[in-house]
C-alpha cells in the first residue's frame, strides 16, 4: 500500500488546514488509519486515529476538540481537518495504515506510512 499525503502548508495561529491521505489500493478500507506528527528534534507522536468503519475515533489530548479525523472508504482516503491551529502544531504530518481494523493510538500498530506533509503554524 502506498500513501500520498497532501494539504500541508503555512497557516497563521487560529487558522485551519485540511490534510488528505490517499491510499493506492482498497486494502486500507479494511484497516484502521491514523495521523502522526513529528516536530524538529522530537519523536513522532500520535495525533488521531479512526477505525475501518469510521465510527470510532481517538485523539491526542493536545488536539482534542480542534482536529477531526474522517475517512472515505470509496476513495480510500483519510482526512484530518485541523482548526484553531497553534504554533505547537508545527511539524511533519504522516498518515499510516494500521495492521488492525480498529483504531489504534500505538505507533507500532501501523505498517504502511506516507511520506509526510509539512505543516507550519506562525504566531
Amino acid at each position: 500500500v502506498q500513501l500520498q499525503a497532501s494539504g500541508g502548508g503555512l497557516a497563521q495561529a487560529g487558522g485551519s488546514l485540511k490534510l488528505s491521505c490517499a491510499a493506492s489500493r482498497r486494502t486500507s478500507s479494511n484497516n484502521g488509519m491514523g495521523w502522526f506528527r513529528q516536530a524538529p528534534g522530537k519523536e513522532r507522536e500520535f495525533v488521531a486515529t479512526i477505525g475501518w468503519r469510521g465510527d470510532i475515533t481517538y485523539y491526542a489530548e493536545s488536539v482534542e476538540g480542534r482536529f477531526t479525523i474522517s475517512r472515505d472508504n470509496v476513495k480510500n482516503t483519510v482526512y484530518l481537518q485541523m482548526n484553531n491551529l497553534k504554533p505547537e502544531d508545527t511539524g511533519i504530518y504522516y498518515c499510516a495504515v494500521s495492521l488492525y481494523s480498529q483504531a489504534s493510538t500505538v505507533i507500532s500498530a501501523y505498517r504502511y506510512w506516507g511520506q509526510g506533509t509539512q505543516v507550519t503554524v506562525s504566531s
